[in-house]
């Protein structure tokens, strides 16, 4: 039988409320206190960081104050680096390949709640978000559940990206379009 952060991470419906799932964000939490508010500065921040992230590189900087709810579902490249205010409900995978940037205030989402208020009462469920190479993400930016970003990709500030982005492309808007080939 699966364990209701297994059946999350497979993106299957799945209680957010038992007292497993309740007691690993907590878990977070303290490392998120940590990072956030005791650690900052001190020889002990990328230790956290990468306690935190343990599927990232154990270079990514986190600019805080940063906020997910696992940690362990973040997977970053090399040469990540991720500005203040940034959130990630990271129940499904979040990958984030080498060398983005990633400008303050960044959301991305993989949590997904049915429609119809008896499921919603019940499940949700969670689609993984994929960002390429050598992005660049605006400020403000917002990555909906199951969206691909391509490598070199531009998302201008302010964008809500609800559908995939090719690579090489400048998008903007909401919802974010593409309106310019890059790198040619």
């Amino acid at each position: 039988m699966k364990t209701e952060k297994q059946k999350m991470f497979e993106g299957l419906p799945y209680d957010a409320h038992t007292p497993e799932m309740i007691a690993i964000r907590k878990k977070t939490k303290h490392l998120l206190h940590k990072l956030n508010v005791t650690e900052y500065y001190t020889e002990n921040f990328q230790k956290t960081i990468n306690e935190l992230c343990p599927n990232a590189a154990s270079d990514l900087h986190l600019e805080p104050p940063f906020y997910c709810d696992y940690g362990d579902h973040i997977f970053a490249g090399e040469g990540v680096f991720i500005n203040f205010g940034a959130t990630i409900l990271d129940g499904a995978k979040v990958t984030i390949g080498k060398k983005t940037l990633i400008a303050p205030g960044l959301h991305i989402y993989t949590a997904r709640h049915p429609l119809e208020i008896r499921e919603r009462r019940e499940w949700e469920d969670c689609a993984p978000v994929s960002i390429g190479e050598e992005c660049w993400i605006g400020g403000r930016v917002t990555i909906c559940p199951g969206v691909t970003i391509g490598d070199r990709a531009v998302i201008g500030a302010g964008s809500l990206v609800t559908k995939d982005i090719p690579a090489d492309t400048l998008a903007v808007g909401s919802p974010a379009k593409v309106v310019k080939k890059l790198n040619q």
